[in-house]
């Protein structure tokens, strides 16, 4: 195996569509809207739709960046090139352990959705057996995790679109539940728009933003995708039409069908519905789908880690041996190391199952935030500094640099929010450890590379 080949790309124009919305709908919407619903009410909805927006913006200065320069195959160059070494290190870093910690979250919710079929069963055992599965997949060949992608996401969105189709067709018709009949009405009849004031409104952005987790990742398989230019673009532009179907429209048809107060934050409110009508085999189908989701959202988070340990690696600020390629261009080692620190998540679940899920997506929310932010402050200087080439750029992010200082406003918001939930406030203290430990490491390796070129210059004077 040769350490210096490239990536495939081995990622078609279906995959990528597919992969944008799967980077969208995940656990955060299946099983994470149970507790925003129960904190904000239907004013969730205003949640969903503000942070769409601004994630949408985020996604446009990803777009533009990564097409700006043919070269670029993940957003940690860009970093380097407009932030600097230790910059690029410390977000490549990050990134990887954003994903590793969002996947911690979809093995765990894993874990819940088989206890619905089986309540006995310990929720690590069906988290391990999903782990080892999605780990012999992602180490076969890219398209197949293309596929993979493609086909779970498409059972997603069949899933999303039936439900609102199904829901719509029993709200008409009044379909009564065991918390009274459907209407539209139940979306203010209980409390209003705010039942738990500013306040619960507020508390919700946690887990709205963790619910958009991974939407960039259509932005890191630039590198594995082919015509990018077409491809990319496309992905991008349909974000919003997203949000509006699959989380607007989805959990408004939910709260009309079963009003907020009735939904426990600790299930998913997908299966919820279709147990309260009465109809078992639909919502044993619906856990069937969010099962599927966590599954993916997994799967994408093997791939993602992987290649961004492969890309570190290529940087000299990973061990050499995660640039090693199997003979269908996967990043082997990399992928490998990737789930046995995922396999964390499965010890969690045995240790202490309760609070895990809270714990992770808000450590993954903080981390998360940092990377977006990072894309945007990057977007702002090549602006700055290369005028003529954004000048030339066809997929440009409108409205800038206003928008841009608005994201980094709404972020600093979101961390806010993080301070006032005694279950989130954790992740204020945990994720700053992160960065203070990679900023020590990298001046470890740069001052070790220092010493190598000082050894390597003094042989070649003596010689």
């Amino acid at each position: 195996m040769e350490e210096n080949q490239n990536l495939s790309r081995g990622l078609k124009n279906r995959h990528v569509q597919l992969l944008a919305i799967g980077g969208a709908i995940g656990t955060g919407l299946f099983l994470g809207s149970g507790r925003s619903i129960h904190l904000a009410g239907p004013s969730i909805l205003l949640a969903y739709s503000i942070t769409g927006i601004m994630l949408f913006f985020v996604m446009r200065a990803l777009g533009e960046l990564l097409l700006s320069n043919s070269n670029y195959h993940s957003f940690v160059e860009f970093v380097y090139d407009y932030l600097g070494e230790s910059t690029a290190f410390i977000t490549g870093w990050t990134y990887w352990f954003c994903w590793i910690s969002l996947a911690m979250a979809d093995v765990t919710a894993s874990g819940l959705y088989v206890q619905y079929w089986f309540p006995n069963i310990s929720r690590w055992l069906p988290s391990l057996v999903v782990l080892v599965i999605l780990l012999i997949m992602n180490l076969t060949a890219v398209k197949l995790f293309g596929e993979m992608e493609f086909w779970f996401a498409l059972i997603k969105v069949i899933a999303i679109l039936a439900l609102i189709i199904g829901g719509t067709f029993m709200i008409i018709k009044g379909f009564s539940t065991n918390a009274g009949a459907s209407s539209f009405s139940n979306l203010w009849r209980h409390g209003g728009w705010f039942p738990n004031g500013l306040n619960g409104f507020i508390l919700s952005f946690q887990m709205v933003v963790f619910a958009f987790t991974g939407i960039e990742l259509v932005g890191l398989t630039a590198g594995e995708t082919e015509n990018p230019e077409h491809v990319i673009p496309r992905a991008i532009n349909n974000i919003p039409i997203r949000i509006i179907i699959f989380y607007v429209g989805a959990l408004a048809v939910i709260m009309a069908i079963y009003p907020w107060n009735s939904i426990d934050p600790a299930k998913s409110p997908f299966v919820q519905v279709f147990s309260a009508i009465g109809i078992a085999a639909a919502a044993s189908i619906v856990n069937f789908v969010v099962l599927t989701s966590a599954a993916s959202a997994c799967n994408s988070g093997i791939f993602s880690t992987s290649r961004m340990v492969f890309s570190l690696a290529k940087e000299d600020n990973a061990p050499k041996s995660m640039k090693k390629l199997t003979s269908n261009h996967i990043p082997c080692n990399a992928t490998i190391f990737s789930a046995c620190i995922i396999l964390i998540a499965v010890i969690l679940n045995y240790i202490m199952p309760e609070g895990v899920f809270v714990l992770i997506t808000s450590i993954s929310t903080f981390c998360y935030i940092f990377i977006w932010a990072i894309i945007v402050i990057c977007h702002i200087k090549y602006r700055k500094t290369k005028p003529e080439l954004a000048k030339n750029n066809k997929f440009k992010m409108p409205f800038y640099p206003i928008i841009n200082y608005m994201i980094l406003a709404f972020f600093a918001f979101v961390i806010f929010t993080l301070a006032l939930n005694n279950e989130t406030r954790v992740a204020l203290f945990v994720t700053p450890v992160w960065f203070l430990i990679l900023a020590v490491i990298f001046k470890i390796l740069k001052s070790k590379k220092k010493n190598n070129n000082s050894k390597e210059n003094a042989k070649q004077y003596l010689a």
